[in-house]
Parts: C-alpha cells; structure tokens; sequence
C-alpha cells in the first residue's frame, strides 16, 4: 500500500491509502478535443489556477459535479487508471481527499471518454458504474 501524506488542521498526517482502480475528470468537449489533436491536456481554467489537474473517485463525482460544473452542458467525463500515474498521483484535501496530478494528461490514455449530459432534472447523467 502505498503511504499518503495529509495536512489536517494544521497538522502533517502519513496515512495508508486504498486507491481505486479508477479516477474521473470532467473536461469540457472543446478542450479535451484540443488536447487530443495537441496530445497534451493541461486542465481547466480551474486546475490551471490550482496547480494541478482535479480528479474525483466514483463516489466523489457527483458531488464534485454539482458543486463545480452544474448546469455545464458541454462536458465529457473522462476516466483513467490510477496505476498509470504512480507516484505523479496525489490525493489531497482539507477535509476529503480527492485525487489531483500536477502535470499534463495524455489523452490517448483515458480508458473511456464518455458524453455527461443533463438530465431533466438539472443534474448530470452518469454512467451506471458511477456510484
């Protein structure tokens, strides 16, 4: 397992991690398509700023949906394997810990890149696996 180092309230926290299979980004459809040509994402306007580029967990998703792109239409939802980032993955936070990668993505590793549509509702469709 591999060892994870935290701030929590200050304070410096190494704990063990079970990371998942997989980790999701939600990209708008212009930029992943620039990215794809170019060969290199770079992020959103918001991981640019951040430093990083921002990832969720399957259980995180929706939150991280509702709460950053809510009532974006053009989003793709865009999936890899945490295995292909070894040590370039960081999981990071104040309160829960999502997964970021300082650094560019290549596209051609996505293991799916899918529509994220808006339902009726309002909220984004996920795929069925998505919990």
């Amino acid at each position: 397992m591999p060892w994870l180092a935290i701030w929590i309230n200050g304070r410096h926290i190494d704990a063990m991690m079970n990371h998942p299979k997989f980790i999701y980004h939600m990209a708008h459809e212009a930029d992943w398509r620039a990215a794809q040509k170019s060969g290199a994402y770079a992020g959103s306007p918001d991981d640019l700023r951040d430093g990083f580029i921002h990832f969720s967990a399957a259980e995180q998703i929706r939150g991280s949906a509702s709460k950053h792109r809510a009532g974006q239409t053009d989003l793709l939802l865009i999936c890899y394997e945490t295995s292909l980032f070894g040590d370039e993955l960081k999981w990071e936070g104040k309160v829960a810990l999502f997964p970021h990668i300082y650094g560019k993505l290549d596209p051609a590793k996505a293991s799916s890149v899918r529509p994220l549509p808006l339902g009726a509702d309002g909220l984004h469709v996920f795929p069925e696996e998505i919990a």
